[in-house]
């Protein structure tokens, strides 16, 4: 169950950031967002505070921000609808009721002519029971009434194509972004509550079983040598313990001026079916603003870097396909982490979003790679992509990805079940 919790809290966080982004330089950019919601699949929870609804659904498989003028917009009133029309004290249009007309008694019904209901915002048609030919402006903030489910009007202004290349591509890049800044405030958490390792040859924290505590050594001592081999860094502490497993070692420390030499045997520990030795102490933190800062951005880079290498690999073949995680290795994965405490289990989230904002960059179709790769196909010819072209390969990309998704699910199904 802890795994169960641990796993939802770390991907809908994860998803969460992602979408916050876009949602947040979309409506910068003053473009209408209809909806953001956290998962696919039919509605668990839904709140609507000004022009967006906001809903959890329940596929926990991803999110989306729905902006206006990405699909088709609105109904099509084309000439001989009969709709019914709420008005306002001027005269505008605050309501348009497409059917289930009889459920509003003080509407005005009213036979289309024309309407725009983008750019111009008017609908010119003849009331029932008059022959004039009569022209409604239609409010900005109007909505429209289909089977009792309201949607606001979006003004061509409000809509996500109307806006320049360079709102409309922050607006997709924002998504990812905000997964690598999610990812540095993750480490800067952890660093202020655990600190930031320091390569000194320094003891920092001792376990209470381990070898150091039981030969006598204490936080804070500085090792000068281990049996004669000169110390000047953790990782030169770390190096010669590793290599002696059972092995007894000759401290030479400095603790408060005084000099003194300690014997100490570190315990045989198996890892990666490799044995080595350990003698249960961590190297010294620092908890410096400056420090804790510099780590974030230090372990963002240094992990998105990594990333990018096995990426790379896997692309020139020195991975398969095999070596790819779904969701099911990922959660047994976060099984393993959640075990080893709070702050790996922090510390892989951040991960975590890393990943997620590099695979969302992948010039793959359906991605905002993908979307961003048209952006820059859009500033090399002058003119954008024509959209159902554009959305036909979305479509495709979006088919392969769930066919990938299955392959490598399968994968781990078969790699921790079977």
């Amino acid at each position: 169950m802890q795994t169960v919790i641990a796993f939802i809290i770390i991907f809908g966080a994860l998803v969460f950031f992602h979408e916050l982004g876009h949602l947040i330089f979309a409506k910068r950019a003053g473009i209408m967002c209809r909806e953001f919601a956290i998962g696919f699949g039919p509605k668990v929870f839904s709140y609507k505070k000004s022009e967006t609804t906001y809903t959890i659904r329940l596929l926990p498989l991803g999110g989306f921000v729905r902006m206006a003028g990405e699909d088709p917009e609105m109904v099509d009133l084309k000439p001989g609808y009969r709709i019914g029309l709420v008005l306002d004290n001027e005269e505008t249009i605050q309501k348009i009721i497409i059917n289930n007309k009889d459920r509003y008694p003080d509407i005005r019904v009213v036979e289309v002519e024309e309407s725009d209901l983008e750019h111009k915002l008017f609908i010119r048609g003849y009331e029932d029971g008059e022959e004039e030919l009569k022209t409604f402006s239609i409010g900005r903030d109007a909505v429209i009434i289909e089977d009792g489910v309201e949607t606001q009007v979006a003004p061509w202004d409000r809509q996500f194509a109307s806006k320049t290349l360079g709102q409309r591509a922050m607006a997709i890049f924002a998504g990812p972004l905000f997964n690598f800044i999610l990812a540095f405030f993750i480490f800067l958490i952890v660093g202020l509550m655990q600190g930031v390792p320091v390569d000194e040859p320094v003891l920092g924290k001792l376990t209470e079983d381990g070898a150091a505590k039981e030969a006598g050594l204490q936080q804070g001592d500085e090792v000068l040598s281990v049996d004669g081999n000169e110390i000047s860094t953790w990782e030169d502490i770390v190096a010669i313990i590793q290599k002696h497993p059972g092995d007894e070692l000759v401290f030479t420390i400095d603790r408060d001026g005084a000099t003194e030499e300690i014997a100490v045997t570190p315990k045989p520990q198996v890892i990666e079916d490799q044995e080595i030795g350990i003698i249960g102490a961590y190297n010294p933190v620092e908890k410096s603003p400056l420090k804790v800062v510099s780590n974030g951005f230090t372990q963002t880079y240094e992990w998105t870097k990594l990333i990018f290498v096995m990426l790379g690999k896997l692309i020139t073949g020195q991975f398969s396909i095999d070596a790819l995680s779904g969701p099911v290795g990922i959660y047994q994965s976060t099984d393993i982490v959640a075990k080893s405490g709070i702050y790996n289990l922090m510390n892989w989230g951040a991960i975590l979003s890393i990943n997620l904002g590099i695979m969302n960059l992948l010039p793959i179709p359906a991605l905002d790679g993908g979307r961003l790769m048209f952006f820059l196909v859009e500033a090399v010819r002058g003119k954008p992509v024509d959209r159902h072209k554009e959305g036909m390969v979305h479509f495709i990309g979006f088919a392969l990805l769930m066919v990938l998704m299955l392959v490598v699910t399968w994968n781990d199904i078969q790699r921790f079940f079977l």
